[in-house]
């Protein structure tokens, strides 16, 4: 089973995220559960994402895991969050930061040591520059598709078209250019 820990900002698109990473993949035909868990409702407040993705039914639904891969949308809660609870030896940060990837680790000890697993890019950077809105899921999960190789880039954006069809075509275009940016600049 693959899990995955987002940690964001309430309004920062976790939630759906999480619920169109759950989409995409359900398509394939694999299980999956997307949910979040909210310290306090109001925007700006810390909260936690998570996806679980199987070939077979998931029965277990607690919000509590073993993360394959721990994303980081807002950069202070690399910081606030302890990032690294339950993970495993091999698990994968995706982290938000206009930090130069040596800078950030060197400045969070528990990933000192563990650098060949820690991605970074500036997720919020390319949303404001591509989208107009400090929204950071889009970015993540290309960057979390370019770490994982779950799906090609192309075959990815497609699938993110169908999942945001009910938005307007000009906030689709800024979604898949904030795609192939962040595609090409997680490090």
């Amino acid at each position: 089973m693959l899990e995955i820990r987002w940690h964001s900002r309430a309004g920062q698109g976790a939630v759906t995220g999480a619920k169109g990473l759950g989409a995409m993949v359900a398509e394939t035909g694999k299980e999956v559960q997307a949910f979040a868990f909210y310290g306090s409702a109001k925007r700006g407040a810390s909260m936690t994402a998570y996806n679980r993705i199987d070939d077979k039914p998931i029965l277990n639904h607690e919000k509590y895991m073993r993360p394959d891969y721990v994303f980081i949308l807002d950069p202070g809660l690399a910081y606030t969050d302890d990032i690294t609870m339950n993970t495993k030896e091999d698990t994968k940060y995706i982290i938000t930061s206009h930090l130069p990837k040596e800078e950030l680790i060197s400045s969070i000890p528990e990933l000192q040591g563990n650098e060949k697993n820690v991605f970074v890019l500036d997720c919020l950077q390319i949303s404001r520059d591509t989208i107009g809105r400090p929204i950071p899921n889009t970015p993540m999960l290309a960057a979390f598709m370019k770490v994982s190789g779950m799906f090609e880039l192309e075959d990815f954006k497609e699938r993110i078209v169908h999942v945001l069809k009910k938005l307007p075509d000009n906030v689709k275009q800024a979604n898949l250019k904030a795609i192939d940016r962040a595609f090409n600049e997680v490090k």
